[in-house]
């Protein structure tokens, strides 16, 4: 049996699978206060009657990081940038607590300047003048020479709760989103930190002695306690999880539209001939461009829950959420409301909902079923706005999923597919829109919870390797080592996946589950006085996305 469980902002959702089939599934109101109580309800639901000896797995997915990154709840960091020359300190500035030192190490890795140890002290002094717990360190090209970053942080570390490592995020060379991505990882880590803590005293309580998954922003998980350091791989794991749930649902090869509509958000994805899109470089989140490869998806602040008010005699709905529907004792009006009011769903209260939108349709002049039609509308046609400029902003580039890439593919969507609390009510509606039909499978409604329940673990390394130094670097594993001047390609290859499958396993990988795949294998000269001096390699692998082993798409789950 596998318990997915799915912490969302709105609701805490969860599956209990049993033979790649869904057995249980169960929903709660999460509460943000408490999210052990949460887990607790859910799982005391699921579990109750079962042989927990039969229990081989729990996966999570959460929006407890994206949530605090939206919103601004982040810890203060600072950040210590050893940028060289090149891009001016305008451009790679987050904050007013960024500081640049002196040191630079070159494209390959060969150190130029030294640190300044004295200077390091000095901006570790201000750091507890300011108190400042929270640290990330950045060089350049210090992902074909970490050492800069590293020394820096034996001199500041004694002072501070965690220091985050540039190099240690990611193998690309991108400088400003790897600052990016450190900055993020450093603003969430003692918050995440928390929740895992809180997950694993939740784990103990239930005297549970099986792996616990958490699922990152491609649609992979990683063994919990192995993401503590790197909390910003599990940002916008709610939207990945909608995505993979929906893949398990589906065995469709077409262009098609997905949409997760929850209570606060929809996330929004779409699949090219049956394969998510993923971000290859790495997603954004909330203005930060990062280096966390990613399942491409875009989140609205439109959900079920959205607040919905009147406006120089206009409807808006959402961004905010001020609770849950005034139908089930919220403050004011929502969507989900109006669906009430329709007919369209039979929760809730239904004299609540209607006296909700009956304050609105008052300021209109219109009747109460109209002022309903109204908001249903209104929602139905910002989703479809939102999905066709994602459409034609995708189409304007090449296109990645997480099989294959397409260079010149347009996307040309032909289904629909829906899941969350709200689907069966406005599936139709938006398919209309849309000019296409929609589905919704059965389990809609816990879709993200299926979703976790059945990712894989998934890896990713970038292996640099220079015969005229006679150095490999592996920088996000932190692997310094010699190398002959002999060494080849395949020398690279043989070492690069030997590597990423310890990796994968270490983070809770099946063996079964490890389809590695070459990203990238190239190899360069280098030429000095027109003598060829050595050879410049570079590798990048990954395991792929995807479901677990044994489990084929719609397998009985829809």
């Amino acid at each position: 049996m596998i318990l997915g469980i799915d912490v969302g902002g709105t609701h805490t959702d969860a599956v209990l699978i049993e033979d790649l089939k869904v057995k249980k599934k169960t929903k709660s109101r999460t509460n943000e206060k408490n999210l052990i109580d949460s887990l607790l309800c859910v799982t005391s639901e699921l579990l109750r009657g079962e042989n927990l000896e039969k229990l081989k797995r729990i996966v999570l997915s959460t929006t407890i990081s994206t949530n605090a990154i939206v919103q601004n709840k982040t810890d203060r960091v600072s950040l210590i940038l050893v940028s060289g020359p090149g891009l001016p300190p305008s451009l790679l500035t987050i904050n007013e607590d960024t500081y640049f030192v002196s040191g630079y190490v070159n494209h390959r890795g060969i150190e130029i300047t030294e640190i300044d140890q004295n200077e390091v002290s000095k901006i570790s002094t201000l750091f507890k003048e300011k108190g400042i717990q929270h640290v990330g360190i950045v060089g350049k090209f210090s992902t074909r020479n970490p050492d800069q970053e590293i020394r820096i942080k034996e001199i500041i570390r004694d002072r501070l709760r965690h220091v985050s490592l540039g190099h240690r995020m990611s193998g690309h060379l991108n400088f400003p989103r790897r600052i990016s991505t450190t900055y993020l990882n450093a603003a969430i880590w003692e918050l995440y930190n928390d929740f895992v803590r809180q997950v694993l005293n939740f784990v103990n309580q239930w005297g549970f002695e099986v792996p616990i998954y958490i699922l990152k922003a491609d649609g992979g998980t990683i063994d919990i306690t192995q993401s503590v350091e790197l909390p910003v791989q599990t940002i916008l794991s709610g939207p990945a999880a909608s995505i993979m749930g929906i893949l398990s649902m589906f065995d469709r090869r077409e262009d098609a539209i997905a949409i997760d509509i929850g209570g606060t958000t929809t996330d929004i994805a779409i699949f090219a001939d049956g394969s998510p899109l993923l971000e290859v470089v790495g997603v954004t989140i909330n203005g930060h461009k990062t280096l966390i490869r990613g399942l491409h998806t875009k989140s609205i602040g439109l959900g079920g829950d959205s607040r919905v008010k009147l406006q120089n005699n206009q409807i808006t709905i959402g961004p905010e959420r001020e609770g849950p529907a005034a139908a089930f004792g919220g403050p004011c009006p929502t969507p989900t409301d109006a669906m009430i009011v329709l007919g369209m769903t039979k929760i809730g209260d239904k004299e609540r909902a209607v006296q909700s939108v009956m304050d609105i349709a008052a300021k209109m002049n219109g009747s109460v079923i109209d002022t309903a039609r109204v908001i249903i509308d209104h929602m139905c046609r910002q989703i479809v706005s939102q999905i066709n400029g994602m459409i034609e902003e995708i189409n304007n580039k090449p296109v990645y999923t997480i099989h294959e890439m397409f260079e010149v593919k347009k996307l040309k969507p032909v289904a629909l597919y829906v899941v969350g609390g709200p689907a069966h009510s406005i599936s139709g509606i938006l398919g209309e829109m849309l000019g296409c039909p929609a589905y919704v499978p059965e389990h809609a409604e816990v879709a993200n919870a299926i979703g976790a329940a059945l990712a894989r673990t998934t890896a990713e390394l970038t292996l640099l390797a220079d015969t005229e130094r006679g150095t490999l670097i592996i920088g996000q594993e932190g692997v310094q080592t010699a190398i002959p001047s002999t060494f080849t390609k395949e020398d690279a290859l043989r070492i690069g996946i030997k590597t990423l499958r310890e990796k994968a396993l270490k983070l809770g990988a099946k063996e079964e589950d490890l389809e590695i795949e070459v990203i990238e294998n190239q190899e360069f000269n280098m030429v000095k006085e027109y003598y060829t001096t050595g050879k410049n390699i570079r590798l990048k692998v990954q395991v792929k996305p995807g479901l677990i082993a044994g489990y084929k798409r719609g397998n009985g789950i829809c």
